[in-house]
């Protein structure tokens, strides 16, 4: 948990209870008050001046009215010093007005935004500690309107909280001054009080489902936003263009009904909160009026009651302003602290691995399961000695993907254990895995940068490491082609690459890390065997100091490996070297051969036509 974003007690809905909404609101400003005290304070400041001024200008213009206007009417003349101390008085209360207002809607932002960042720098931390198991479970695109739309709303009573917090001064002004002139006209004013309060229960109880339901389809159509986008290509080969605008417009328009439903219910009681100060002033001159005929009230007091009423006004809506964001401040917040309160973190030690070589790997009745009571990995047990080279084979989904990152800790087992130089990797310290094994994915992804910004991704390496990673991958000879060679840019996604260039230039940054463990997950299946078996061969023996672990399909890569680990619906079905399992294991003998003897029965078939052509030109 980052500064600014200490926890709201959790409630089970923000949009069950009214009250509960408010007092849930006032606690999130109370995070941001705790959070910027400094900024706060001056922000109220400024808003106190402004507010102050506001009510001094009425007694600035009263003074200017009975000591220097009048005796010019009655007397035809003003001393200079008079007039020119009342230029002055109100001059400075409308420059300290003006200041106040500058004031608290800079520091009113800088506390928005400040916060804002504060809870975006969070929610990207927690998104980079959860593990992949977490990620899975969650849509991008939710995880995008968590991060943006969920923040902004979560804070925007922020914005005139200042000035709601700092008028204070000027209501708590006027209303003494409205007390001292006559109790009876305050208690008819001050009834709009209690008034407000009613209303705005009532506003948040329509409200926060309201916003609720807003907030979370804002959250659907940033998910099929990035669902159309990444999958473009697929939408455009399968002519789905209309079927995909049809299924993001549904969503389009279920948010645009849901904000059309909260524009309603604002433009409702919003014109009823504004109202409500200028029925009070009514209020007020419709009994005073009848107080003065009866001789209870002064004219110039009823005067000055009525004017100190409008200047009430304006506190009053701005304290409305905060209320009316804090259903969806809350919903925002909930939102975000769903993110912040996920369970399912890493659990890191203090150990280092104690090797500085090839890593050993051991696996001890190794489960794992995306699912509750569906494993994908079941008692998987295997040890892989130090530089050695190991095939992972099986069937599509039989658990090869899940084990690599297992063995990358990208992932923890639900049993069994995961050991790196005999460590388990669970007591080993926050980034220790990371230094010493380098998993290298099937699906690549590049970064719209140069390619060397793509390989080096952070770290400061010199040029010539990066050629020599490249030169193992089997990707020099078209980096060195491109236009600014190693400066070039790949566009997003590596979009100007092939699949084989993209893989080649993601294995060449694991390989510029000089990792202890190199697994390769399928990542030269875009590449033709030839440049495949170039970079295994490259592997062996330029990259002695590396255990490498291969996900692989082909029979000429499988070939290449030291041993064999055998998957068979998530289990370990044998291992050894690749001869062995073929004398042995039916299973793996079928799916390794399958290709080749596919090749040789339909060579089979295309002779046995030919003969029979020939028979047939012979008769």
């Amino acid at each position: 948990m980052t500064r600014g974003t200490p926890r709201v007690p959790a409630q089970e809905s923000p949009a069950g209870d009214s009250r509960s909404v408010m007092v849930r609101g006032f606690q999130v400003i109370g995070v941001a008050i705790r959070s910027e005290p400094w900024i706060f304070t001056a922000a109220v400041l400024a808003s106190a001046l402004y507010g102050g001024m506001t009510v001094g200008a009425s007694w600035a213009l009263g003074w200017a009215t009975d000591n220097a206007l009048l005796p010019a009417f009655r007397d035809g003349r003003t001393a200079a010093g008079t007039l020119t101390a009342a230029a002055l008085l109100i001059v400075g209360t409308a420059v300290l007005k003006a200041a106040g207002i500058m004031g608290r809607r800079i520091l009113a932002g800088i506390l928005q935004y400040r916060m804002q960042a504060h809870s975006r720098r969070a929610v990207t931390r927690q998104y980079l500690r959860l593990p992949l198991a977490w990620h899975h479970r969650h849509p991008t695109g939710q995880l995008l309107s968590n991060a943006n739309s969920d923040v902004e709303a979560a804070w925007a009573p922020l914005a005139p909280l200042p000035m709601a917090v700092g008028v204070i001064v000027m209501l708590v002004t006027a209303a003494v001054a409205i007390v001292l002139v006559d109790p009876i006209l305050a208690v008819v004013g001050f009834l709009i009080f209690p008034a407000v309060a009613v209303l705005n229960l009532v506003y948040q109880r329509r409200l926060s489902p309201l916003a609720m339901r807003a907030q979370q389809l804002r959250a659907e159509v940033s998910e099929i936003a990035h669902e159309s986008f990444d999958g473009a290509l697929v939408i455009k080969t399968l002519g789905r263009e209309d079927a995909e605008a049809a299924r993001f417009q549904a969503r389009a328009d279920a948010l645009r009904d849901a904000n059309i439903a909260v524009g309603r219910v604002r433009g409702l009681f919003d014109p009823l909160l504004e109202a409500l100060p200028t029925l009070g002033v009514l209020a007020v001159l419709l009994v005073g009026s009848v107080r003065l005929e009866s001789g209870g009230v002064a004219a110039g007091d009823l005067i000055q009651v009525a004017y100190l009423f409008t200047l009430l006004s304006f506190p009053i809506r701005a304290l409305g302003w905060v209320l009316a964001e804090l259903p969806r401040s809350v919903v925002g917040w909930t939102r975000v602290q769903d993110v912040l309160s996920a369970t399912g973190s890493m659990e890191y030690g203090s150990r280092n691995p104690e090797g500085t070589g090839p890593a050993r790997i051991d696996v001890e009745g190794a489960g794992y399961g995306y699912v509750p009571g569906a494993p994908v990995l079941r008692d998987v047990t295997f040890t892989i000695a130090p530089g050695r080279t190991v095939a992972i084979v099986g069937q599509t989904g039989s658990g090869k993907s899940t084990l690599t990152q297992l063995l990358a800790r990208l992932i923890d087992p639900d049993t069994g254990v995961v050991r790196l130089d005999g460590a388990d990797m669970r007591t080993l310290a926050k980034g220790a895995v990371s230094a010493s094994v380098a998993l290298v994915p099937q699906q690549t992804f590049l970064f719209d940068d140069s390619v060397r910004d793509n390989i080096a991704l952070g770290l400061d390496v010199p040029d010539e490491r990066i050629w020599e990673a490249l030169r193992l991958a089997q990707a020099d000879g078209f980096v060195s082609g491109l236009q600014a060679g190693l400066d070039t840019h790949v566009g997003e996604r590596g979009a100007t690459l092939s699949g084989g260039q993209r893989q080649r230039i993601a294995l060449a940054r694991a390989l510029v890390r000089r990792p202890r463990l190199l697994i390769l997950d399928d990542a030269t299946s875009s590449v033709d065997a030839q440049v495949e078996k170039r970079i295994l061969h490259g592997l062996r023996d330029g990259a002695g100091d590396s255990t490498v672990i291969v996900v692989a399909y082909r029979m000429a890569t499988i070939a290449l490996a030291d041993e064999v680990v055998y998957l068979e619906q998530g289990v370990v079905a044998d291992h050894g070297p690749h001869e062995r399992l073929l004398d042995r294991c039916r299973g793996y003998r079928d799916l390794v051969t399958a290709y080749e003897r596919e090749e040789a029965e339909r060579a089979a078939l295309e002779a046995d036509e030919d003969e029979d052509e020939d028979e047939e030109i012979v008769a």
